[in-house]
């Protein structure tokens, strides 16, 4: 296996996607020629044609209501909303539409459509650019939501979810576009769309991320394990469903818990899985669930995003904290 970069990672799952199902489209703004604001579909249209990818007006809503169109005449589309924070310019067609086809049409239609779009800080990007806002989607019954943190789970999921039937909405974490690299294999390969990843086996503290915050919380491990603290670092991957049995098999063993996540507090991720924890498996617990997140403020200018951003230093810290409770 060669490494490869997170972004080159999503670039050949697509292009596996295409190959296998003509049926499969990618479209969204400058994703044709110029392979998308990232490159994330560079080559992908001289080598399937503009018919198959294609670059659209600057209109998340068209994109998106499109999508459902095709949807719902045989179609596999692969939309690009060029930015999460430009979602909101297509809320309709996410929350009131494409996630209730199943439920409106007794199981005979599917959306099988998977939206993919960057997200997250660290990049000093403009305003509506590095939001976290999937706190607005994981509460969409119908809706799946992944978030890969690493380039062997980004193939793996782009490919699952392109085939799966369910509308997906595909995270991409700027911030790991090129600054990731790992083995990623030639061939296809899938990864469960509903399953977390154990990135590392602990004793002491587990310790749950998704997206860029799975980076920072093994360097807190490594940190950690200088004090001979040893951490159980889990990646959800999956944002909805979440594995709650991964967390919970985790917990029997370290009876500590550390949740972090990039976007604000309230009403996060790292609340539902609190709760799920404070349901299921709160009697394995010797302290309570700790959380780290960033404030619950707008998201600031890029001057001030690197002390706005939740990181290792805090997630280190946090660990530290329900060892010693």
């Amino acid at each position: 296996m060669a490494k490869k970069t997170y972004i080159k990672a999503i670039t050949e799952g697509i292009d596996i996607a295409l190959a296998e199902d003509p049926k499969t489209l990618v479209f969204g703004e400058d994703v044709g020629k110029n392979g998308g604001v990232f490159r994330a579909t560079n080559g992908l249209q001289e080598k399937y044609g503009v018919d198959r990818v294609f670059s659209t007006p600057l209109a998340e809503s068209g994109i998106l209501g499109m999508s459902i169109g095709l949807a719902a005449t045989g179609w596999r589309p692969v939309p690009e909303i060029q930015f999460m924070g430009f979602t909101f310019e297509a809320m309709d067609s996410i929350a009131a539409q494409m996630s209730r086809m199943r439920f409106q049409y007794n199981g005979t239609k599917h959306a099988p459509i998977t939206i993919r779009t960057p997200y997250g800080g660290g990049t000093h990007t403009a305003e509506l650019h590095g939001d976290d806002l999937e706190n607005f989607f994981v509460g969409i019954p119908g809706l799946r939501v992944v978030a890969p943190s690493s380039a062997y789970d980004a193939k793996g999921l782009i490919i699952s979810a392109i085939e799966n039937n369910d509308p997906v909405l595909f995270l991409e974490n700027l911030r790991l576009y090129r600054s990731v690299k790992g083995e990623v294999p030639d061939d296809k390969y899938t990864v469960p769309l509903d399953k977390a990843n154990v990135v590392q086996e602990g004793t002491d503290v587990t310790i749950i991320a998704y997206g860029g915050e799975v980076s920072e919380a093994q360097k807190a491990a490594e940190k950690l394990a200088k004090d001979n603290i040893s951490a159980e670092v889990i990646d959800l991957r999956s944002l909805y469903p979440i594995d709650t049995d991964t967390i919970f098999e985790s917990l029997k063993k370290t009876h500590r818990v550390v949740i972090a996540q990039e976007a604000q507090k309230m009403a996060g991720v790292g609340a539902q899985v609190a709760s799920a924890i404070s349901e299921g498996a709160i009697m394995y617990l010797d302290a309570p669930v700790t959380r780290v997140a960033a404030p619950n403020s707008v998201y600031p200018f890029p001057q001030a995003e690197n002390v706005w951003l939740p990181g290792a230093r805090e997630i280190e810290d946090a660990a530290r904290e329900v060892v010693n409770y």
